[in-house]
């Protein structure tokens, strides 16, 4: 984007493609076999599937997966065809023939989407895709042990359906010392034994840090993808991904004493210097970051102060030295040292939200990953 471009817009977003391959491979190295996939629901975390999916393509992987069918229809015709799409959340009634249409791969989550989908294996007269979910204690998605049971005892049960994949979701991935993963890696093993030579896939991106007992065929790291740490309290071993810079639209000099933004929440406790920057809950800065969020310009950490307001925020600047920042200058909102889980922390959310959160109001630049011409063509 040209600098007549950016100068329209109140705040750019960078976004690290070459930094998020890395990530990629950083995880499929940590496999001794399988598939590392991608999950790239919710227009990549939030951050362009169209830009990030091929991206992946050309760093080598070949399974991705979203959350609705509308989202792999739009991605489908960006990947090559022997990327293969998988909607987590099914084919809901009626739209299975979509999934046919579109060439997508359905992860059937329920007795009735088996049925549906083998019912439309008949009508075509051939064998169908599929990835099979388990619920093994998420509670949320997948047959549960009774409906599994049912399926397998069923006559017709996955007639017609070429099994790809039997997968279930890890709960708590993120804490390895919990003992629910021995239990959901347990009863995942029990299901999968009922379908001898079926592969399968357990490992979410913290999930992957769990060890090679739940690797399996596949794994399907997201967050992890972004630069979001897979593992509380230790080092993240993943390159930042975001960087977030709000544009200055103004700096004024208040007295010890004057009271900021919406409420009045915050006082200054010295005479200050304010810099108002275009960034606001509209573009997915949390409100919750009020008078707890941090902002960097030249390695100072600028506090924020007072409200987020829809459409600004105001940081203190007193630290910095006299002159440095003027109308039209950015400061760093997200950077390699305020990274998104250091915000998420403030905001009292996970480093997913922020990331879902930032806004459509930013001008995006896409950094390196140059394409491949075969691709391209």
């Amino acid at each position: 984007m040209s600098g007549e471009a950016f100068a329209a817009y109140g705040a750019r977003l960078s976004i690290d493609l070459d930094a998020l391959c890395d990530n990629w491979r950083h995880l499929r190295g940590r496999l001794a076999s399988g598939d590392c996939g991608a999950v790239v629901k919710a227009d990549a975390y939030g951050l362009g599937a169209a830009q990030v999916a091929p991206a992946l393509y050309r760093a080598g992987c070949r399974q991705f997966f979203v959350a609705h069918l509308n989202e792999g229809i739009v991605l489908r015709p960006l990947l090559p065809a022997d990327a293969t799409l998988s909607v987590l959340h099914g084919a809901h009634p009626g739209s299975e023939a979509e999934f046919v249409r579109h060439g997508l791969q359905p992860v059937l989550n329920s007795l009735p989407q088996v049925a549906a989908w083998r019912a439309l294996a008949g009508r075509l007269g051939r064998p169908l895709p599929a990835i099979l979910q388990i619920d093994t204690g998420m509670a949320r998605l997948g047959l549960d042990a009774g409906e599994f049971a049912q399926l397998l005892a069923s006559a017709d049960g996955l007639a017609g359906i070429e099994l790809r994949c039997l997968m279930s979701h890890l709960v708590s991935a993120e804490d390895p010392a919990t003992p629910i993963n021995r239990r959901q890696l347990a009863d995942f093993r029990a299901a999968l034994a009922r379908l001898p030579g079926v592969k399968a896939s357990l490992a979410n991106s913290s999930g992957i840090f769990l060890g090679a007992d739940y690797h399996f065929d596949l794994v399907r790291p997201g967050a992890a993808l972004y630069g979001v740490a897979p593992v509380a309290g230790q080092a993240n071993p993943l390159r930042p991904v975001v960087r977030l810079q709000g544009k200055v639209l103004q700096i004024r000099r208040i007295a010890a004493g004057t009271a900021v933004g919406y409420s009045h929440t915050w006082t200054a406790g010295r005479d200050s210097r304010l810099a108002t920057l275009a960034v606001g809950y509209a573009d997915g800065y949390l409100r919750s970051l009020s008078n707890r969020g941090v902002a960097r310009c030249d390695g100072v950490a600028l506090p924020l102060v007072g409200n987020i307001s829809m459409d600004t925020l105001i940081v203190d600047i007193t630290e910095l030295p006299e002159g440095r920042l003027g109308e039209g200058d950015y400061v760093d909102l997200a950077d390699p040292v305020n990274g998104v889980d250091a915000i998420a922390g403030r905001a009292g959310t996970i480093g997913y939200e922020i990331l879902t959160s930032l806004g459509r109001r930013y001008a995006r630049s896409y950094l390196g990953a140059a394409e491949d011409d075969a691709l391209a063509a």
